[in-house]
Parts: structure tokens; C-alpha cells; sequence
């Protein structure tokens, strides 16, 4: 994608950031008093507050070193969520089966990494785009591939040498990066506190990729 950087935010200051998915919901209250709800996203976004992360002069030198190389909001890069950054739950280790990323018709080659999140007719299905290098795992219709395949770690395609038979179950097991950049063009940094300083706030939102 333009004006993207494939380089991760040091994970030690990530590690303390506070955040999450949101939501755009539209609501209409009736005189009845019933609701009209309507989701003017078809997807979440997710927002960070990583100024918590800040404990001392290296980790603001960190951050304005990271903060100039991107040019502020120019450049997104990669941000591990701590609390969602694998196929399974954080603290699994993920496996081939974790998540079904498509169907083999015996014609299609490429298959984009999801992550399903719920089950039934209200799941949904989140595009990942920024897999981490060295921890993809693929299974057809359950049996682990060691071979056959190719991913591009800046989209999560997974390319097969050959289709995938049709009818054929193709899933994944990762680690993934949120796209973000940063959502301000200024720092204020605050060293008051004898080695130690903080930047009180340090918004990040996330990019379609």
C-alpha cells in the first residue's frame, strides 16, 4: 500500500498501550421509544493510546526516532496489539486449523488470510494483511502443508503452486501486526521528571491496508 512503512513500533512501548476496535453506529430514537440502529462502518477500527507506554528518556528517544522516520501521519507501519495478534488466543500457540481462509474450486490459487470472529450468521470476518514473517502455518482440509505455497507478508495472500482441489478446507495459523500510523502531526513531550519524562499522548489509528 502507499505511503506505508513495513517496519513494527518497538514492542516493549507497545506492550503498555491501552485501546481497541470501535465501532460507527447510528442511532434514530422513535417516538415509541424503539431504535433504529444502523453500522455506517462494515468494519471496525481500532484506535491506540500508546503514551502509557513511555517510562523513560530512551523510550521518548525511541518514539521521536520511530515518530520522524514515518513524518508524523504520512507513513503507517506496524503496531502488535497485545490483546489480538495471533490466529488463536494470545497465549496459544497458533496452528494450521486455527482459522479457514477459503475453498478450493480447483482453479484458485490465491487466498487472502481472515480471522473469524464469533460464529454463525452474526460472525465477522477480519481481513489480515500484515501476517509476521516466519510463523505461518497452512493445512488443506486438515492436513499440514509444508510445502506448495508462498505468502506475501505485505497483503496475507497465500499463493498455492497448484489450486487446491475443489471442495478443500484451506486454513491458517499466524501471528499478524495492526496497519497503523499515527494519528497526530506534533509530540509534546513533557521532561519534568528527572530521568524519566513522559509524552502524555500518543494516538495511533488504524489503516486499511
Amino acid at each position: 500500500m502507499p505511503h506505508f512503512h513495513e517496519v513494527r513500533f518497538p514492542l516493549e512501548i507497545s506492550r503498555r498501550a491501552s485501546g481497541g476496535p470501535g465501532r460507527q453506529t447510528e442511532i434514530v430514537v422513535l417516538g415509541s421509544g424503539h431504535e433504529q440502529r444502523n453500522a455506517r462502518w462494515a468494519d471496525s477500527r481500532r484506535r491506540y493510546e500508546i503514551g502509557y507506554g513511555v517510562k523513560s528518556i530512551d523510550d521518548i528517544h525511541a518514539v521521536i526516532a520511530f515518530f520522524e522516520a514515518r513524518m508524523g501521519r504520512l507513513y503507517g507501519f506496524r503496531f502488535r496489539d497485545w490483546s489480538d495478534w495471533k490466529s488463536c488466543p494470545p497465549l496459544q500457540t497458533p496452528a494450521a486449523t486455527d482459522q479457514n481462509i477459503g475453498e478450493g474450486d480447483g482453479a484458485a490459487a490465491d487466498f487472502q488470510l481472515v480471522k473469524t470472529y464469533g460464529s454463525g450468521p452474526a460472525a465477522w470476518r477480519r481481513v489480515i494483511a500484515k501476517p509476521v514473517a516466519g510463523t505461518m502455518k497452512i493445512a488443506i482440509d486438515g492436513a499440514p502443508q509444508s510445502g506448495g505455497w508462498s505468502l506475501d507478508e505485505t497483503t496475507g495472500v497465500v499463493t498455492f503452486s497448484a489450486p487446491p482441489p475443489a471442495g478443500a478446507v484451506i486454513s491458517a495459523g499466524y501471528e499478524f501486526d495492526t496497519p497503523v500510523r499515527f494519528d497526530t502531526d506534533e509530540l509534546r513531550i513533557d521532561l519534568s521528571a528527572f530521568r524519566a519524562g513522559a509524552i502524555p499522548s500518543i494516538p495511533l489509528v488504524e489503516v486499511r491496508a
